[in-house]
């Protein structure tokens, strides 16, 4: 599978979440306490995203 999420701890221990296509980073989110806040993060993304307005500042 090309796409997938990603859970993982940084270096201050915090949960976070990566979005991968192939093995490239697109976007990481903010780093959360626990781990269920980093799956309502995904959860989040998997709703709010398919809707979620562009803004082109260029």
């Amino acid at each position: 599978m090309p796409h997938k999420f990603e859970i993982y701890r940084d270096k201050k221990k915090e949960f976070r979440v990566r979005f991968k296509h192939n093995s490239e980073v697109m976007f990481s989110t903010e780093g959360y306490s626990s781990k269920a806040s980093a799956k309502n993060a995904i959860k989040s993304i998997l709703k709010n995203g398919p809707t979620a307005e562009v803004e082109d500042n260029s």
